[in-house]
């Protein structure tokens, strides 16, 4: 029988086998305690997300887009913000001169490896509850569902 503990720690029989839902539920959670992480930095999960792009690949804002399934006024915002504060630069795409790809500057690597740091603890909170090999399962399975339509 369910302690009455279990049964606050639950939403509802239909949304509790809903993969879908908890899949949004936990995105959740995570989001916040990695904007929580990042506040100190100036930067949220979704910039740190452009900024770790830039930083590490070098993409062209719809590529960040596409990457990071934004719209691209979205995307267009967030690398406004960033460049405001001398983190990320638009350069010319030297194989599309139409194209510009966005890419961290100095400061910019600099704060995305504070924010790294940042967002590995939080990820460590938050991911307590499952052992390290329930840690690795569910990162392969995300990765599985996150770019089965790249494939």
């Amino acid at each position: 029988m369910a302690s009455d503990d279990d049964a606050r720690a639950r939403v509802s029989p239909t949304l509790d086998a809903d993969t879908s839902f908890l899949l949004a539920r936990a995105s959740a959670l995570v989001a916040a305690a990695g904007n929580s992480a990042l506040a100190g930095l100036g930067l949220k999960v979704r910039s740190y997300s452009v900024l770790a792009l830039a930083a590490e690949v070098g993409p062209s804002q719809r590529d960040l887009a596409e990457r990071l399934r934004l719209d691209p006024s979205q995307v267009v915002a967030l690398v406004d913000g960033l460049e405001e504060r001398g983190l990320v630069e638009r350069r010319l795409d030297p194989s599309d001169r139409r194209a510009r790809i966005v890419v961290a500057t100095p400061d910019g690597r600099a704060m995305f490896a504070r924010a790294r740091d940042g967002i590995a603890a939080a990820q460590r909170e938050t991911h307590a509850p499952l052992t390290e090999e329930e840690q690795l399962t569910l990162g392969d399975l995300l990765r599985r569902l996150a770019y089965a339509d790249l494939r």
